[in-house]
């Protein structure tokens, strides 16, 4: 689930994977590892995705469907 939500995130804020890869300090091939499900997210880059697009990590995880963070 969570691979869908970052990729469906990443596109509807028009950013690429380079985009992203060059936030988190990674490859663009590392990224696209985690949107294809190749590789599981690390917490860390976890919670940076969540700050980053200000969304809560029980939504990237497909815990819920309310992108809402916690208050």
């Amino acid at each position: 689930m969570i691979f869908k939500r970052i990729r469906d995130l990443r596109e509807d804020h028009d950013y690429t994977q380079v985009d992203l890869a060059k936030h988190l300090h990674i490859t663009q091939a590392g990224y696209s590892n985690y949107e294809t499900g190749e590789r599981s997210v690390p917490a860390e880059v976890l919670i940076e995705l969540a700050r980053f697009y200000h969304v809560s990590v029980d939504y990237l995880l497909g815990e819920t469907d309310n992108p809402n963070r916690y208050e």
